[in-house]
């Protein structure tokens, strides 16, 4: 067995999905786990063999997974799991906060009780994690609370693009310490304080607080990567 078939787990079975859709999704496991690293080369010849299947499910499963941000191809070379870096930290989380307070804004006029009760129901699991919790756990929690935000307002095209980089936002929480001391307690006030906001029907203070939350979030994930003195807006 081959290093890749034990860190992607490949004797799972493969036909309860489509070929490529599960590959995909064991592949996205792996990265989320930490099991497949960042820069990691992912051959195709070494998938195949890892999954029982011929090239072309693992060609389509890595292409989705391009699209998504998860891995990068480049002609003549294998697929490698993308490696983040903080020009697309800044990117990001800058797209992110656009996109976010204009989900907020709209989830404060558009929420229904349905949403509300969905929120309430991650943030009473939010505030159960403890320093044993895993780090993918939380940033789950975390993606899942924003996701019902999206889906309150009630904006089809916002909902669209957000999915298009949450895979990469999913990457960048689990880069951060979620294990720090106070992490999740600062977590569960700034996400109570979003719903609070959204369940007055606040939209201005809602944004105000998304903004300081997405602030917070990027300041300390570049801490962790560059000196304080070159963090930038």
């Amino acid at each position: 067995m081959n290093d890749i078939a034990r860190a992607l787990d490949s004797d799972a079975g493969l036909l309860v999905r489509g070929l490529k859709d599960t590959v995909a999704d064991q592949i996205r496991n792996g990265i989320a786990s930490g099991a497949l690293r960042p820069g990691q080369s992912l051959p195709e010849s070494e998938l195949a063999t890892a999954f029982k299947v011929s090239r072309g499910p693992i060609r389509e499963a890595l292409a989705m997974l391009s699209h998504e941000g998860l891995v990068v191809t480049r002609r003549g070379h294998s697929a490698q799991v993308v490696d983040l870096s903080v020009a697309d930290a800044r990117e990001i989380y800058s797209l992110r906060t656009a996109l976010e307070t204009l989900a907020i804004g709209q989830a404060a006029e558009h929420a229904t009780s349905t949403h509300i009760a969905m929120m309430r129901d991650l943030l009473r699991e939010f505030e159960g994690l403890t320093n044993e919790s895993t780090p993918k756990r939380s940033a789950e929690l975390d993606l899942q609370f924003h996701d019902i935000i999206y889906q309150a307002s009630e904006h089809g095209r916002l909902q669209k693009v957000w999915a298009q980089i949450r895979p990469q936002v999913f990457m960048f929480l689990l880069t951060r310490n979620y294990l720090k001391r106070d992490f999740f307690e600062l977590a569960a006030r700034e996400h109570r304080e979003l719903l609070d906001s959204i369940v007055a029907g606040d939209a201005e203070g809602g944004v105000v607080l998304m903004k300081a939350h997405l602030r917070g979030a990027y300041e300390r994930l570049i801490s962790s990567l560059v000196p304080a003195a070159e963090i930038v807006p």
